[in-house]
């Protein structure tokens, strides 16, 4: 190729193959590090194939307003296994029962219920949707003198339940100086009943509503608290008292 001279020629020299040899190499480019491998988290979506085994739990539910028990199994998936983002999220729900009266309802609860969870996100709306369908017939006490206004609520405290299991519905721990007021107010309700035994708040032997768990007690003249719908609430200087988490209309 020819190169065109547009400059006048000051000097000149003529380089040797010796001089070639002794030109230094450029020195060679870094190259740039590899990116390290980083893991894809995997979040709860709808396009998550369902795994051939699912973990979960059944729980059984006895009302009196069926003549069987309802057994409702949650069935979970676990994201991201072995690695620091594990994690539970409930993938499909299941209710089962002798009782063919509301197979209808049931079947549906089951399929949209299911439907919300494969869907991903913040299902424990879920919870508190269902805890709040009231039965027109009316509802009734569980054990432990908890009040459910429906069945469909009670199906609801289970998914909070479970919820609460895996992690998803952070439970607020009673405090230690909450404890110690309700202690102090069950002493107290007892002192007097034991005093003044002709009080018609005062417990009857044999009729307490026994709370399972931590073997407490409630006097059946005792009526339904707002706050835990427990029926723990009595009259105490005046001023209605739960027993159970330590509401007061007071203050």
């Amino acid at each position: 190729m020819a190169i065109k001279i547009s400059k006048k020629i000051k000097s000149y020299s003529v380089a040797t193959p010796d001089d070639k040899a002794a030109t230094p190499a450029p020195a060679p480019v870094a190259a740039a590090p590899a990116p390290l491998p980083t893991a894809e988290i995997i979040q709860m979506h709808e396009r998550v194939e369902r795994p051939e085994t699912l973990v979960g739990a059944t729980y059984k539910i006895k009302s009196p307003l069926f003549e069987h028990a309802l057994y409702v199994t949650i069935n979970d998936i676990v994201l991201n296994p072995g690695t620091e983002h594990e994690l539970r999220r409930p993938f499909e729900l299941f209710i089962n029962s002798k009782n063919m009266e509301h197979f209808q309802w049931i079947v549906a609860i089951t399929r949209i219920v299911s439907a919300v969870f494969r869907k991903g996100g913040d299902v424990t709306f879920l919870a508190e949707e269902m805890k709040a369908v009231f039965d027109p017939r009316g509802g009734y006490f569980k054990a432990g003198g908890v009040y459910m206004p429906s069945i469909i609520a009670e199906i609801g405290g289970v998914i909070e339940e479970h919820l609460k299991s895996i992690g998803m519905i952070i439970d607020p721990e009673i405090s230690d100086a909450q404890r110690a007021l309700i202690a102090e107010k069950r002493a107290a309700y007892e002192n007097r009943s034991k005093k003044n035994p002709d009080v018609s708040a005062a417990p009857a032997v044999g009729g307490d509503i026994a709370i399972t768990g931590d073997g407490t007690s409630f006097p059946p003249s005792a009526t339904m608290c707002s706050k835990c719908n427990t029926k723990a609430l009595v009259l105490m200087d005046g001023c209605q008292t739960c027993l159970n988490c330590g509401y007061s209309k007071c203050g």
